[in-house]
């Protein structure tokens, strides 16, 4: 199957756009396309890829949904299109950034300048309906993302892989510690961010890994 996607991704996931369940997938997520509204716009499904290539990637970002409200999900997780107000997980983002790294809060949500890092900012699920949170959870797309973290695992070396939340977490079961940086904590929504992601520094233990690594570090 041809899938539009960035040349070195399409190169590394050949195999896995010719599998059963991905055509299956496909068909599912043209046709929430042709009837319902459904977020991010589709030229934008695999944008995470477009701005991080496979040899570029420093580190793994792992969200769960896209945002289902108008605007806000461009293929990035976590990150919103400029000039939409900062969702309250991405904003206590900003706060731990600031509190551990001294960045100021930005005035831009999207987190393209991340990506354009290394940094692969990855929704274990790629689409969503509107305003109806995890409508495209097991259709196929966790069964995709789980081979693009194996991919990434398995290739890669010393990788930072951020997982917040349990979900998140269960999702890096697989990863080799001894051959990566595992961060993990509770998630950054406001239910959850005061017992463990605020004061978590990890996003100033990435950039003294990826020093230690003889990589260049992150500009959060």
């Amino acid at each position: 199957m041809d899938v539009k996607i960035e040349e070195s991704w399409k190169k590394q996931l050949q195999d896995e756009f010719e599998k059963p369940y991905f055509v299956q997938l496909t068909s599912f997520v043209k046709s929430e396309y042709a009837t319902q509204t459904v977020y991010p716009p589709a030229k934008l499904i695999f944008n995470a890829f477009e701005q991080c290539p496979f040899d570029q990637v420093k580190v793994v970002i792992l969200g769960q949904d896209p945002y289902h409200g108008p605007g806000q999900a461009h293929g990035l997780c976590f990150s919103v299109n400029d000039g939409v107000d900062f969702p309250p997980s991405l904003r206590n983002i900003f706060k731990e950034i600031n509190a551990d790294t001294g960045a100021p809060i930005p005035k831009s949500g999207n987190l393209e300048r991340w990506a354009k890092q290394g940094v692969l900012l990855l929704n274990a699920t790629l689409t969503v309906r509107a305003h109806t949170a995890g409508s495209h959870q097991k259709k196929g797309w966790e069964q995709f993302t789980d081979s693009v973290i194996h991919l990434v695992a398995n290739k890669l070396e010393n990788v930072v892989f951020i997982l917040w939340g349990n979900y998140a977490i269960s999702k890096g079961e697989f990863i080799d510690a001894n051959k990566h940086l595992i961060l993990k904590s509770v998630h950054p929504s406001p239910l959850s961010a005061s017992r463990g992601f605020f004061g978590n520094h990890q996003f100033s233990t990435t950039n003294k890994y990826l020093t230690e690594h003889g990589k260049s570090t992150i500009n959060w």
